[in-house]
């Protein structure tokens, strides 16, 4: 994940451009309006007259500027201030001459003639502008005295602004609010989407979706897609539920509804209450063997506590489909170069897995044909393969055929095909061990590969 990625980095930069556009603002602001001596108004005004403190920061460093500055220098800078700001500033000698030879307007010469007597400074107001005069000494010239002429001062907001500090306090608060809002509601569009796409899913909406890009983005993003990954899983796991009841009530119907019938001829036909009763102990036999795999695939956890040799177990299996198998012509093989395999176990249930998968192989070989069985060592683990030369079954069925009641054929009837859960029991019994198990068509038949690990899993592995 890159930088522009991260929400980490999203939330510093963030503050940290709120906080540089407040502070240069801040700083932009005081210094045009510091600039801008007739806009900032207050020391320049009339009020300047009625009040004892020094004049505004711009006049005091003009002042000081006047005294210390060469004529070069200082003609330079009272050009740029009529250009930049419009401020003219004339300087003018006790016989009342401008030292840089400047035409001087009748007003500005009132002004200067103001501060006769001692007078250190003085201000007024004339046709709209507002002057402001000041005793300074340059060395070579002695005594002089500025006048400085403001332009007229800005209208509305723009003078509010400069006149006003805690109006640019509150522009300045005003702004970063509005940029701070932005960017918190950009960050939290995602949290606030996935509260209300929560709470539809709570409410059984489990179609609930998130819109968000397949790779990349920040954490919202990963969160985003989390969420729809949980909900994909929620949905499917609620829907498999659902499947599966729907299964079991089909299949517990059937039996009982034979048990039924089988009760009625019973009690109308005495005479054949013995055939009957076979029938009825039959069908008592198929609930109870129903019930025993439904509960073989929904066991809870298990304990490791015996070890069982693979190379034995799959010679007795292979023997016993093989006799089962002579009846249609199928032969059993079984091939291994190893001469025991060892791994931890629990009770039978690797035998029942085993037995399944090859029952599963019986059904579906073609007579006349081999279903083969080998045993191989990879890594920490052992590897069994059984593949038989059947139909196969379609790619996009493959994972399904671990399902409980996956039937490829759903027109079998239940006494030729069982009732879908062997696949089931030996994929859940195989997990419960830390192994793996898989199907894919080999173009002869289908092949069904189990992984059994050497060493015991971590209790924490198993499922």
């Amino acid at each position: 994940m890159g930088l522009r990625g991260n929400l980490f980095v999203k939330i510093f930069i963030g503050f940290w451009l709120v906080t540089t556009a407040i502070l240069v603002s801040w700083m932009l602001s005081s210094h045009y309006f510091d600039s801008r001596a007739g806009d900032a108004g207050g020391e320049v005004r009339p009020q300047i007259q009625r009040h004892a403190g020094p004049p505004h920061r711009f006049v005091l460093r003009t002042l000081y500027n006047f005294q210390h500055m060469s004529d070069e220098e200082l003609g330079k800078m009272i050009a740029e201030n009529r250009r930049q700001h419009g401020i003219d500033v004339f300087l003018i000698r006790r016989d009342g001459s401008e030292l840089f030879g400047l035409e001087v307007p009748p007003d500005v010469s009132r002004m200067a003639a103001s501060l006769a007597g001692g007078k250190r400074r003085a201000a007024a107001e004339s046709r709209g502008k507002h002057l402001l005069a000041h005793r300074v000494y340059r060395e070579n010239e002695g005594l002089l005295r500025a006048v400085f002429v403001f332009p007229r001062p800005a209208r509305g907001l723009v003078r509010a602004l400069g006149e006003h500090l805690w109006l640019r306090i509150a522009l300045a608060v005003a702004i970063s609010g509005l940029v701070c809002f932005a960017l918190s509601r950009l960050m939290t569009n995602r949290l606030k989407e996935l509260g209300q796409a929560s709470r539809r899913l709570a409410e059984g909406d489990l179609d609930t979706r998130l819109a968000v890009r397949d790779h990349g983005g920040d954490e919202t993003d990963e969160l985003a897609r989390d969420f729809n990954t949980m909900a994909a899983q929620l949905q499917e796991r609620i829907d498999a539920q659902k499947r599966l009841l729907g299964d079991v009530s089909h299949e517990l119907r059937s039996p009982l509804a034979r048990l039924r019938v089988a009760l009625a001829l019973a009690e109308d036909d005495p005479d054949n209450l013995r055939s009957h009763l076979q029938r009825i102990e039959r069908e008592t036999e198929r609930l109870d063997e129903l019930i025993d795999q439904l509960l073989s695939t929904r066991a809870g956890e298990i304990s490791l506590d015996t070890h069982i040799d693979l190379v034995a177990l799959l010679q007795q299996l292979c023997a016993d489909a093989g006799f089962e198998g002579e009846a249609g012509g199928v032969r059993v093989l079984f091939n291994t170069e190893l001469e025991q395999a060892v791994i931890p176990s629990s009770g039978d249930l690797l035998h029942k897995s085993f037995e399944n998968i090859l029952r599963n192989a019986l059904a579906h070989t073609v007579p006349g044909t081999e279903i083969t069985v080998e045993l191989q060592p990879e890594d920490n683990e052992f590897l069994v393969s059984v593949e038989d030369q059947g139909p196969g079954v379609p790619a996009e069925e493959l994972e399904r055929i671990f399902g409980e009641f996956y039937r490829v054929d759903t027109a079998r009837s239940r006494e030729s095909g069982g009732y879908g859960l062997g696949l089931a029991i030996a994929r859940r019994a195989i997990l419960r061990h830390g192994g793996r198990i898989g199907a894919d068509n080999t173009g002869n038949g289908l092949r069904v590969t189990v992984s059994l690990p050497i060493e015991a899993p971590a209790e924490d592995a198993i499922p």
